[in-house]
């Protein structure tokens, strides 16, 4: 069973992950809500038990600059993908940095693991990534860090965006904390979406 996204904040959050902020809205008087609470620019995202991958089926609208923007993007999804399929919408704060992904899952032979890499909608094309059994420390998610292909980026190499890698490391561990100490078989955060010190999770999913 995948958890709705309440659940899935609220869990991620209580291990001192920090999310992007977002709200949830059922219709569009809800998002316009919403966006004005959050401030634009902002991204639209469709809420979807049946839909896995929601950039693939266009459900996913980012860099929304004004509310005829916001408007627009709506209907759009509304056109390509059915209102049966969409159990609500998120609406979340625009961010610029690099895309991270952090995943852990129960493993049939190894128990509980951990991977790290670079993140985004090409994650499985690139596969840059590291994995460790879980449950692991701080200075083995540094080890981590540096060991995926695109660990210059992170230090700011080819105009890459500088991330605060220890502080990472530490989400990566609290990651590994998290599937240790709950009945999850498998979780992604993917995106994560790290500039600097700031590093939020963007979208994630928690099967259980």
């Amino acid at each position: 069973m995948i958890l709705n996204f309440e659940d899935t904040k609220r869990l991620i959050e209580s291990y001192n992950i920090k999310f992007c902020k977002t709200e949830f809205a059922k219709d569009k008087k809800g998002i316009i809500h919403a966006a004005k609470k959050i401030g634009f620019p902002v991204v639209l995202k469709i809420v979807s038990q049946k839909i896995v991958h929601k950039t693939d089926f266009g459900g996913v609208k980012l860099n929304l600059k004004n509310e005829n923007e916001l408007i627009e993007a709506y209907n759009e999804i509304l056109k390509s993908i059915s209102k049966r399929l969409i159990d609500g919408f998120l609406v979340q704060k625009m961010l610029e940095g690099v895309e991270l992904i952090i995943g852990a899952k129960q493993d049939e032979q190894f128990g509980p693991i951990v991977l790290f890499g670079a993140g985004g909608i090409f994650v499985e094309l690139i596969k840059d990534f590291s994995i460790r059994i879980a449950p692991i420390n701080k200075n083995e998610a540094m080890k981590m860090i540096k060991e995926i292909k695109s660990y210059p980026i992170l230090r700011g190499a080819r105009k890459g965006i500088y991330v605060d890698i220890e502080k990472l490391a530490k989400i990566i561990s609290s990651v590994s904390k998290l599937i240790c100490e709950n009945e999850i078989r498998e979780l992604d955060l993917n995106p994560i979406i790290a500039n600097g010190e700031n590093i939020v999770v963007v979208d994630a999913r928690v099967i259980v």
